[in-house]
């Protein structure tokens, strides 16, 4: 099996270098390159085009929220994890919206940071455990409604089906291979399913599956 090609962002020297040396002791992992700014980075990505790409948020010339946003439209196809010391919620929602498929604290590095690398690279979503339930689990109201307080009952086995799948992050076209259907009927059911909670961005469909422990329980074939 080929090794899961990373390449880092961290405007902290010392704190590149520590994660640089955590992920090299690992044989499934190889470090393609390492940046100390936004803009450095952006390039980096672009250029070796890495599995996954380790960001931080507060970086010179371009901050991560925009690196994210700007990353996802140039190469969609590179899974970003922001490592960062913020457990404000704002920051977790925000970089879900632009793209990342995980969020990690840095104080968990040591401890978590290969099983989120490989988390995301396999396809789905990691969620530092000390921040998933204080800040996507909230009980701000989408559309004026608790995203809790609409049945599970109330959505189609199918509906339900695409929308865990969704909030676990598989891609609309992982998903119609799993249930066996077309990519537009996925994208039908998640419409309609999300139309019946008020979801409306894809944080708020994760901050759903969070509630619902559906990021507890990601099967991978």
């Amino acid at each position: 099996m080929s090794p899961i090609r990373i390449a880092l962002a961290d405007d902290h020297p010392v704190v590149l270098a520590g994660v640089k040396a955590l992920l090299q002791a690992a044989p499934d992992f190889e470090v393609v390159g390492e940046a100390v700014s936004g803009q450095a980075a952006l390039e980096l990505f672009v250029e070796t085009r890495p599995d996954v790409a380790v960001i931080d948020i507060s970086m010179p010339d371009l901050n991560g929220l925009d690196l994210a946003e700007t990353l996802a439209q140039a190469c969609p196809q590179v899974k970003i994890l922001a490592l960062t010391v913020h457990e404000d919620r704002a920051y977790v929602q925000r970089l879900l919206q632009a793209g990342a498929r995980g969020y990690l604290l840095k104080r968990s590095a040591a401890d978590d940071l290969a099983r989120a690398i490989r988390a995301i690279a396999s396809g789905g979503i990691y969620l530092d455990p000390s921040v998933a339930e204080r800040a996507l689990a909230d009980p701000a109201k989408p559309n004026g409604q608790d995203p809790n307080a609409t049945s599970q009952e109330e959505l189609s086995a199918r509906e339900g089906d695409v929308l865990k799948l969704t909030a676990q992050g598989f891609t609309n076209k992982e998903i119609a291979l799993r249930l066996e259907v077309s990519i537009k009927t996925v994208e039908t059911y998640k419409a309609r399913a999300a139309a019946k909670l008020g979801l409306r961005t894809r944080a708020e469909i994760v901050r759903y599956g969070v509630a619902q422990g559906w990021l507890e329980d990601i099967d991978r074939p």
